[in-house]
């Protein structure tokens, strides 16, 4: 497994990281005796950077997440969690500071942790930037300068919630989903800016929450059909040529140097050896240009939170 610094943090982080929302059951029901499992594998083999949140199958990921630690030397894993969102609906999103010191310490808790190397405000899109800057992030120091996180940082999908951040704010790192991978790359163009103030990336679901997959989007996808029917034909083209899109995707994702890891979901323990596998190649640069053409006019962003706080279809 290759390690990468995340930004100007003392982290090196491995550059295929866990994700553990499947551990919530967020997208299928899991055996929970798996979830362990798969945790334990992808730490066996290098993986040892795990994120989570209290959002993930309201608090069931982090429980499950809390019982497959138990036992492992603390120096063995990097360990992120969020705050700040714990729903669907957004009614369910809180940034206030007495929110976030008890939702941090419930994770504690669940996670049966002293303190986590990483605090995430969870998609700030679906929050008010005052609120966000004024009392959220200088929280998150607060918790910092106190020992109970190393490092912080913010979600969102959005990539101008990360401009208008570090511009007002110094965070540590980001985490960013779907924005650097086949069908949209646009991450690339922030990129400098974030490496300018030293801001690390750690990067989600390279497959665009299932577009790359054989399986294809789930129903509940916010893309639109345009891009569902090019991620389409994306499938076809690697199935004629005997290869699986999602091993292509992954491959891509990782590629970037300035990305110093790539978050991947799974609760199999069988698919997390397969993605660790896939993650040792190149990919094949041809099928990736091949793949790339096919979403040259497609509208391939989709709304998220505030109306002002989105990105302008390009």
């Amino acid at each position: 497994m290759e390690y990468r610094k995340l930004g100007k943090t003392d982290l090196n982080v491995s550059r295929l990281s866990y994700g553990a929302s499947p551990l919530g059951s967020v997208f299928r029901d899991i055996s929970e005796d798996d979830g362990i499992k798969t945790v334990h594998t992808a730490i066996d083999m290098g993986v040892n950077l795990i994120d989570v949140s209290p959002y993930y199958g309201l608090t069931k990921a982090e429980t499950v997440l809390g019982k497959a630690l138990k036992g492992i030397p603390r120096d063995k894993y990097i360990l992120s969690t969020k705050a700040g969102r714990y729903g669907a609906e957004y009614s369910d999103f809180d940034f206030s500071e007495k929110r976030i010191r008890s939702s941090l310490d419930e994770s504690l808790s669940r996670l049966g942790v002293d303190g986590v190397d990483i605090l995430f405000l969870h998609d700030i899109e679906f929050g008010h930037l005052g609120q966000i800057f004024d009392e959220a992030l200088p929280c998150l120091q607060a918790l910092k300068q106190e020992g109970k996180v190393r490092y912080i940082g913010v979600t969102g999908y959005p990539l101008k919630m990360f401009s208008e951040t570090i511009k007002v704010a110094d965070i540590d790192c980001i985490l960013t989903y779907c924005r650097y991978a086949l069908y949209d790359n646009s991450l690339a163009n922030i990129i400098p800016d974030l490496e300018a103030k030293g801001v690390g990336i750690i990067n989600a679901s390279p497959t665009g929450m299932g577009l790359l997959t054989n399986r294809g989007a789930p129903e509940w996808h916010p893309g639109n059909q345009q891009l569902f029917d090019a991620c389409h034909k994306a499938v076809t083209l690697c199935q004629s040529q005997g290869v699986d899109i999602t091993e292509v995707a992954l491959q891509y994702a990782i590629d970037h140097p300035a990305i110093s890891s790539t978050l991947v979901g799974t609760a199999n323990p069988v698919n997390i050896v397969k993605n660790i596998e896939w993650a040792e190649k190149p990919a094949n640069q041809l099928l990736v240009q091949d793949i790339r053409k096919l979403f040259d006019k497609v509208p391939v962003i989709w709304p998220s939170g505030y109306p002002e706080n989105q990105d302008v279809q390009v």
